[in-house]
Parts: structure tokens; C-alpha cells; sequence
């Protein structure tokens, strides 16, 4: 009861701070300048929710007081079902009311007609919310679950419900309202009044949905062309990660160590660089090309500009990934189950084909996904390659920031991109759905995996090789790039484009004259911003999904991982139609930039922390609740330390993911802040090759350091953490002696 009101008095007091200390307004020049204090409280912008109600007629904010005031006399209830029945109605109030009033409300009064019609028309409006909304919403959030809490809801735990209130809080702010903003976008007009010609105008365009191509008179629409590429690109990056995966577990390959490194580098290789290779090798001025024309006399072609160019970029680039999904499917396969198959008297082929393919299904599965996912939301490949063949991604892009700036189209192909990906994220789970495919059980399983067939094994060596030599020579053309003055024109050596992107200076202290350093330091700094906060949300969400049981606890877990089928380029347009104005405005910030990368990536750091956490077993969460330990003691003191691996593993993974990543970032980007890949994009569209390859190098250095620095400590910890159990079993082994 004790600990109750403590947490019920802290947020209480959050509650009167955003009231009466904090701007509840955005600070235009930012909140953390500080610039607002010189005005606080009287300012019209920078004063407190109090001051905007009683000094500058904002009326409507006084339900936010009269629902804290309620809260405060809930606190001396003695009736704890009574006492969580106000709370929980008055955080639920609280947080619809501050919604409804931030979308009713703009800035220049009402922004729906029946507001107006009903309430008449307002003297003033409002801008976005601000530092007090924000923290008022919180603080009804959390009234809202110490409410359910007071009534026993999950054993009266009050730290597992606020974590899923708060979860879900923020996914529907941060992934359910922008993609129901983009809904909305495309059925208005410009001034934001209801408009559903545009839609019924670009839904029925037939550059998107023309089957021309199917009886040869002319070429598809830009749909059927995504649509194509997306499931050419899964198939070959899922064929050729299962060869790579093959090869590296089935074989004796004498480069397995090597052949893991080569197919890590594509992931930390910021997108679009393997298509400016691939121009550097297959362009009209390419050393292939070239070499062509001078030895046979064949007229250099533009055949790499077009869907098979972007198909052999995307390829490359994702099917490391789907290498990494089916390698731990590979090893997974039960040797005792082909072992049994053999002891029938099955041969080789029989027993892959009949008993250890079906069994890779799942992983199988997951791998098209991803290549599907990634390819539908590739911007930079088709960029650099795609010549007049555009993709989803790429209109989309020229329909916000081209001369088009139609909205409400981007909206429209955004969501064709959506119900493309949906579609394939929801045909998996049914595919998959009620079929068993488990192979690991309590039982010693110490066999070990049979022999590829014979003509497999030649089959994926025959394909490996020649794709690892390829690779090979793709990031030999990204490092030599960086080093020639004008591909193509002038091959001389050169150290100018490193000097010209990162050069230093020393006068008065250390400068940073090179042109590349300040979106360099920005991209760090929202890269190490965000990778803590991923980490966190996802092995938080992890936790709850694997140790809680709560109803709708499925709807739960599939909304969480329903983000990762919506590809960057949708999110980018959604957030921004969603923040670009009240109630929440943050573009061009870095705000914007952390939210899409922490819900972007989320649901890889679920994955992973699900993984982890299901092998620890829980006899230790119970032990320590037991101790009379509360459910954040016991993920600090004992689910964290034994995380560890898994932890470093999120943080590394969102780390490259912010530092690589361009289909979101390139529509959320400002002047302020501008990340590595957009700038790069805009060297690619200058001609600057040279200096987009050096900045690149660079950045592929730095994840190299990342990935490197990640395997060494994990490693680490895991031999540290067997050497222990080593020497506990040696040691009572020894006391056992001693005492016989």
C-alpha cells in the first residue's frame, strides 16, 4: 500500500509539473535551447497549461485540470477497487481528451466543421503540443494502468501493467496514427477539406495498375513491377542464402569463416552502394563495358538501368540476410531424424528433399519475407539503377519532393505498397499457421548431419563461388572507386574525395573543414540515441510477451511485429502526413528521426529477445518474486545479467540499421539534420561519385569496428560464462573426492 501511493504521489507530481512548469506548447527554437525561459510563464508560447487556461482564453485545456484534480482525490480513498476505478476511468478520460482536443483544435481554431457547428467558432487556435502535453499524457497513461493495477489486473503488478500501457501507448501513437494519418491524406485536398476525387484519380491511374506488358504492348504498371521485382528478389536471395547456408554447414568448405564475414559486409554497406558498383563495373563508362567495346567491339548497352540491374543490386544486398535466417535453420535440422531416414534405407536425395527441406520451412519462409519486405521498400537501388523504370518506392518519393508534390498520390502508392507487404506478412502466418516443424527436444541429440547429395554439393558450390568472386569484385570497385579521379574518364589515383569529405583542420583548436563531417557527427549522434532505445523497448516487450499472460495478448504481439512488415519507405511518407502538423509537429527535428528508427527496428530487438529469454527458465523470475522482489528488481538484478549477449546484439543491430538506413530517412531529413544516406543520395544526384564512395568506405569502416568490437565481447562473456561452469563442476567434483 506503501509502495502504491509512492508511485501514485510521483506521477500525481508529474502531472502538476506539466501543468505548471513546463511550456505545453512546442517551443519552435527547441525545448532543450532554453531560449523559452526568458518568457516563461506569461509568454503565449511558452507558458504553462494553467497560465494558457486562465491568461489566454484557451478554455478547453481545463478538462486536463479537472481530471488531475479528480485524481488527486482518488489518492485518499481507502477502497483500493474503488480508489482504482476513479484512476483507471481518469487516465483513460485523460489521455482520449488530449487527443481529441489536439486534433480538434489547430491554428486557427476548429479543424472539424462539426466542432464549429456545435460549439461555435473559437477566438483563437493552437499550435502543436508540447513538452506539458507530452507529460501529461504520460502521467494519465500511468494513472490509467496503477488503476487497473489497484483492481488485481496481472496480480496487482503495477510495473508489467504500465509497461503495456505505455507499449501500447506508443505504438499507436507512433505506428497506428501516421498510418491512419496517410489513410486520411489521400482522400484530402490541399487545404485539408474531404476531397475523394484525387484518390479515386490516382488509385485508378494506369501507370499503376497497367497489365500492357502481359500482351506485349508496352510496359507494366508500376505495381505489377514492384510486385515482380519484390518476388524475383525473395526467391533469389532465399535460393542463394540457403546455398551460402549449405555450403557453410553441410560441406568442407576450406573459407567458412571468410564466407561468414563476406556475407555480414552487404548489411553494414549503406544501400545503395553496391548499385553505384555495379555502375562502376556494367555502366556505359564500367571497366566491363569498356573492356567489351575494345576487345569485340560490342556498343556499350544500357541493360544494367532497368529491373535487372535493380534485381542484381537487391539480390546482393539481401541475400546475406537470408543467410543469416536459414543458417541457424540449417543446423537446426534433428540429425537423428536423418539419421533415421537413412537407417530406412532412404538415400541421400530422398532424405534432404523428403525429411530436412520440409523441416526448414519456417526459416524458409521468413527468409522470402524479408527479401520481399526489403525489396518493396529499396530506395537507393532503384534509384542509382532504375533509369525510367521506376518502383513504388521511388514514385513515392517524387510524388512528395519532385515537381508532381501530390500528396495524395504518395498516400495512394503508399498504400499499394502496404497491401502488397501485409498481404505476403499475413499469407506467411496463415501458411505456417497449425504446423509443427520442431526438431529440438529434451533428449541428447548427438548425431551428426548427413552429407549433402552429391550433385547438391557440386550445385552450390557451383553457385557459391562464383557469387563470393563476384562479391569480391563489387567491393573492390566500392574501395578502388574512392581512389580515381572520374571513373571512367580519369582512372589516375587520387586522394582528393577523402580529403574533400573529411579533411581536418588546425587552426584555433581542431576544425572540421571536410563536407562530410556534420552529417557524419548527426548520424552518430541519432544512431546511438536510438540503438539504447530500441534495445530497451524490444527486450521490454520481449519480457512481456514471454513471461506475462494477459488477454489479447496475441493482438498484442502481432500489432508489435505487424511494424516490421510496413517497409521504411511507407513509414517515412506517414510520419510525415502525421507530424508535419498539431497535434504533434516534429519535422525536421531529431526527434522525428529516433521515433522511425525505435519503431522501425523494434520488432527485430522483440524477435531477438524472445529468442534469449525462452531459454532461461522461469523457476529465476519465481525464485526472485518469491524474495519478495518486484518485477523491475528482478529484470534488473537477474533477466539483464543473463541477457547480456542478446542485449549487445540489438544494440549493434540498431545501431547499423539507423547508420545504413535511407527508404524512411530520406522524406524525414532537414537541413539541421541530415543523415549519412540521404547526403550520399545527394552526391549521387550531383555526380559526385568519388566522394559518395569515400563517405560510404568510411561508414563501412565504422560498422566494421561496430561488428567487430560486438563479436569480441560476446564471445568473451560466452567463454567466460563455461569456464565458470567448468570450474564449479571441477570444484565439486574435487570437494565430492575429498569427502569420499
Amino acid at each position: 500500500m506503501r509502495h502504491g501511493n509512492r508511485r501514485l504521489d510521483v506521477v500525481l507530481i508529474l502531472g502538476a509539473v506539466a501543468l505548471t512548469l513546463l511550456p505545453w506548447y512546442r517551443i519552435e527554437n527547441g525545448f532543450f535551447g532554453a531560449g523559452w525561459l526568458a518568457g516563461f510563464p506569461l509568454s503565449t508560447e511558452a507558458a504553462p497549461g494553467l497560465v494558457q487556461i486562465f491568461a489566454h482564453g484557451r478554455l478547453w485545456l481545463a478538462g486536463a485540470l479537472v481530471l488531475l484534480l479528480l485524481a488527486v482525490t482518488a489518492r485518499g480513498m481507502t477502497d483500493p477497487m474503488r480508489r482504482g476505478a476513479v484512476l483507471a476511468w481518469t487516465g483513460a478520460i485523460g489521455v482520449l481528451f488530449l487527443s481529441l482536443q489536439g486534433l480538434a483544435v489547430g491554428f486557427s481554431g476548429w479543424t472539424w466543421t462539426v466542432s464549429d457547428t456545435l460549439f461555435g467558432p473559437l477566438s483563437n487556435g493552437q499550435p502543436a503540443m508540447g513538452a506539458g502535453a507530452v507529460l501529461s499524457a504520460i502521467a494519465f497513461v500511468l494513472l490509467f494502468a496503477f488503476g487497473l493495477a489497484e483492481r488485481g489486473v496481472m496480480k496487482g503488478d503495477a510495473f508489467v501493467v504500465s509497461a503495456i500501457a505505455l507499449l501500447v501507448f506508443l505504438v499507436a501513437v507512433f505506428v497506428f496514427y501516421p498510418i491512419g494519418s496517410m489513410f486520411i491524406g489521400s482522400v484530402q485536398d490541399f487545404d485539408g477539406s474531404f476531397n475523394a476525387a484525387n484518390f479515386i484519380r490516382n488509385i485508378q491511374d494506369p501507370s499503376i495498375w497497367s497489365l500492357n506488358c502481359v500482351i506485349g504492348a508496352g510496359r507494366c504498371g508500376v505495381a505489377w513491377r514492384t510486385l515482380w521485382l519484390a518476388i524475383m528478389t525473395g526467391l533469389g536471395s532465399t535460393l542463394l542464402g540457403l546455398a551460402f547456408a549449405l555450403v557453410a554447414t553441410r560441406t568442407r568448405f576450406p573459407f567458412k569463416k571468410g564466407l561468414r564475414l563476406l556475407t555480414i559486409l552487404p548489411i553494414i554497406t549503406p544501400p545503395f552502394v553496391i548499385g553505384l558498383a555495379l555502375t562502376l563495373l556494367f555502366g556505359r563508362a564500367g571497366v566491363v563495358t569498356q573492356g567489351l567495346s575494345e576487345l569485340f567491339g560490342i556498343e556499350p548497352g544500357r541493360w544494367l538501368y532497368g529491373l535487372t540491374g535493380i534485381w542484381i543490386a537487391q539480390v546482393l544486398s539481401f541475400t546475406p540476410i537470408s543467410f543469416l535466417v536459414l543458417i541457424g535453420v540449417v543446423e537446426g535440422v534433428s540429425p537423428s531424424m536423418e539419421e533415421a531416414s537413412t537407417t530406412l534405407r532412404a538415400d541421400r536425395w530422398r532424405t534432404f528433399w523428403r525429411v530436412s527441406l520440409p523441416l526448414m520451412k519456417p526459416g524458409l519462409a521468413n527468409a522470402f519475407l524479408i527479401g520481399f519486405i526489403e525489396s518493396m521498400a529499396d530506395f537507393g537501388n532503384p534509384l542509382v539503377l532504375g533509369g525510367s523504370h521506376g518502383v513504388l518506392s521511388t514514385e513515392i518519393f517524387f510524388a512528395v519532393v519532385g515537381s508532381q508534390n501530390d500528396p495524395s498520390r504518395a498516400a495512394v502508392l503508399a498504400m499499394v505498397l502496404l497491401a502488397f507487404t501485409l498481404s505476403a506478412f499475413l499469407a506467411q502466418r496463415v501458411w505456417l499457421s497449425g504446423k509443427n516443424f520442431a526438431t529440438v527436444t529434451g533428449k541428447g541429440d548427438s548425431g551428426s548431419h548427413i552429407a549433402l547429395p552429391r550433385g547438391l554439393s557440386i550445385g552450390v558450390h557451383a553457385v557459391v563461388i562464383p557469387w563470393i568472386l563476384f562479391t569480391l569484385v563489387i567491393y573492390g570497385m566500392i574501395l578502388i572507386g574512392g581512389f580515381v579521379k572520374t571513373w571512367g574518364l580519369d582512372n589516375s589515383l587520387t586522394l582528393d574525395h577523402y580529403v574533400k569529405a573529411f579533411s581536418i583542420g588546425f587552426e584555433n583548436g581542431i576544425a572540421w573543414t571536410g563536407v562530410a563531417w556534420n552529417s557524419f557527427w548527426t548520424t552518430m549522434e541519432i544512431a546511438l540515441i536510438s540503438a539504447p532505445l530500441t534495445a530497451a523497448v524490444g527486450l521490454l516487450t520481449a519480457y512481456i510477451i514471454v513471461r506475462q499472460k494477459f488477454a489479447g495478448k496475441n493482438a498484442f504481439e502481432f500489432a508489435l511485429m505487424m511494424s516490421f512488415a510496413i517497409p521504411g519507405t511507407v513509414i517515412g511518407v506517414s510520419y510525415i502526413m502525421a507530424f508535419n502538423l498539431p497535434p504533434l509537429e516534429m519535422t525536421g527535428s531529431a526527434l522525428i528521426l529516433i521515433a522511425c528508427f525505435v519503431f522501425r527496428n523494434m520488432p527485430v530487438g522483440v524477435r531477438g529477445g524472445i529468442a534469449a529469454m525462452s531459454q532461461l527458465d522461469k523457476s529465476l523470475d519465481e525464485a526472485s518474486l518469491t524474495l519478495r522482489a518486484n518485477s523491475f528488481r528482478t529484470i534488473r538484478k537477474v533477466i539483464l545479467p543473463l541477457l547480456r549477449p542478446a542485449i549487445t546484439a540489438a544494440l549493434v543491430y540498431s545501431f547499423v540499421r539507423a547508420i545504413t538506413s535511407i527508404s524512411a530517412v530520406i522524406f524525414l531529413v532537414s537541413a539541421e539534420y541530415n543523415m549519412a544516406t540521404s547526403y550520399i543520395v545527394g552526391l549521387v544526384e550531383n555526380g559526385e561519385y568519388g566522394v559518395a564512395i569515400a563517405y560510404s568506405s568510411m561508414l563501412i569502416v565504422v560498422m566494421i569496428t561496430v561488428i567487430a568490437g560486438f563479436q569480441l565481447v560476446v564471445g568473451e562473456r560466452r567463454l567466460r560464462r563455461e569456464n565458470r561452469v567448468a570450474g564449479l563442476a571441477t570444484a565439486t567434483s574435487s570437494r565430492q573426492e575429498k569427502i569420499a
